[in-house]
């Protein structure tokens, strides 16, 4: 019988039953205790941030992180059309409402564009932002890390410092990638921006099985972020409340899931990267179909692999995905444009051209990190098959 080769689960080979057992006998189990603190204090120390606050999801995260740095009710925020709806979500749960930007080759948030509409569709009065068309701030961008690869941050800071946008960093899909060269070298991504978010979903590079962690330089944020998150509580012990604050807390048992998950990371890594290459070499070797590549400036966490169908494929990228199934291999399309969903279908959408066609022709591959290479050859072969 053919064996079934997921799209993207769990490696838990490490200490996590161990950590999990530690947590439960010290009755540890909930939204406090010492592995939550050791967790932040692990994924400050790993990606060099000033602090960390973990919470319950990476949606969670970013609907913090866009109260902390300060967006209102009506304001506007520059956000990515090809990407998970989590990222923009949050922009409606606060009363904002978001615009829509292109892709560049990256998948990420197209730089030129954003520019563009900051300097063709907006004017700055009195400092702010204003969107010419609707008359309202746009405060805010968020910029989404997609796949593992890396948006073009030096233009991205830049263009959100020259217009005076917080710059949030949706780094849920990158922990772990990180510039090799330019004036960012060594940085790794959610570091660079005002505020940055990582998620450990069950299908992530590692997991808690839910939760979320953000980061920042600036104190300010990170003591808001842990207050908005802990149910906005000014007295503890009295329970005085000054806002309105968030269950949005992560529990201890998920922290020692986390733990035992960052003593692996480098080597999820190494493994997805070996995976890659070998995909990369033998997909070379079809005709009408390219993996995907990274940004050459950076070490990415190779966390999906996405197969790009062109014009001479036989294939639709529905019937591959059909086509693989049967073969008991998981495949998936990257999401439908959030532009293009019902509760979006009257946002401000800005000159988007090639998200489009990567929406259509783009299809990921089984990439977990505990992928052997006999799997990676028998999706290549069924891939091949397809050519036949």
């Amino acid at each position: 019988m053919k064996k079934f080769i997921p799209l993207s689960v769990p490696n838990f080979n490490g200490n996590e039953e161990k950590y999990v057992l530690d947590a439960i006998k010290a009755e540890w189990v909930s939204t406090g205790g010492q592995y939550i603190i050791e967790f932040e204090k692990q994924i400050t120390e790993y990606v060099g941030a000033r602090g960390a606050v973990a919470c319950q999801s990476g949606t969670a995260g970013i609907h913090t992180a866009l109260l902390t740095v300060g967006v209102k009710r009506d304001d506007e925020v520059i956000v990515p059309a090809l990407t998970f709806i989590a990222a923009v979500n949050p922009v409606k749960y606060i009363g904002a409402e978001p615009v829509f930007m292109d892709c560049d080759s990256s998948l990420t948030i197209d730089p030129k564009k954003v520019e563009q509409f900051c300097k063709t569709e907006c004017e700055m009065l009195e400092g702010k932002l204003i969107n010419l068309k609707t008359g309202r701030p746009v405060t805010a961008l968020i910029v989404v890390h997609v796949f593992g690869n890396m948006a073009d941050m030096v233009k991205l800071k830049r263009i959100a410092e020259t217009y005076n946008l917080k710059l949030v960093e949706d780094a849920t899909e990158s922990l772990g990638t990180y510039y090799t060269a330019g004036p960012f070298k060594g940085r790794f991504s959610g570091t660079i921006g005002d505020i940055g978010i990582y998620s450990f979903n069950g299908n992530k590079i590692i997991t808690t099985g839910g939760g979320g962690m953000i980061v920042s330089d600036n104190d300010s944020y990170l003591n808001h972020a842990k207050h908005l998150t802990t149910q906005a509580k000014s007295d503890e012990l009295f329970y005085t409340h000054d806002e309105i604050g968030y269950n949005y807390r992560m529990t201890n048992l998920q922290a020692a899931l986390g733990m035992a998950q960052m003593e692996q990371l480098e080597e999820f890594i190494e493994m997805k990267r070996k995976n890659y290459m070998l995909y990369k070499t033998e997909i070379s070797k079809i005709s009408g179909l390219d993996l995907l590549e990274y940004r050459a400036d950076i070490r990415p966490n190779y966390w999906f692999y996405s197969v790009y169908c062109g014009k001479d494929y036989s294939m639709t990228r529905n019937t591959l995905i059909q086509f693989l199934s049967e073969q008991k291999i998981q495949a998936r399309p990257v999401w439908g444009l959030i532009c293009d969903q019902k509760p979006y279908s009257q946002s401000e959408v800005y000159n988007l051209t090639e998200a489009k066609k990567y929406v259509t022709n783009v299809i990921n591959i089984p990439c977990s990190s505990n992928l052997t290479e006999e799997d990676v050859q028998e999706v290549v072969k069924c891939l091949s098959d397809t050519r036949r």
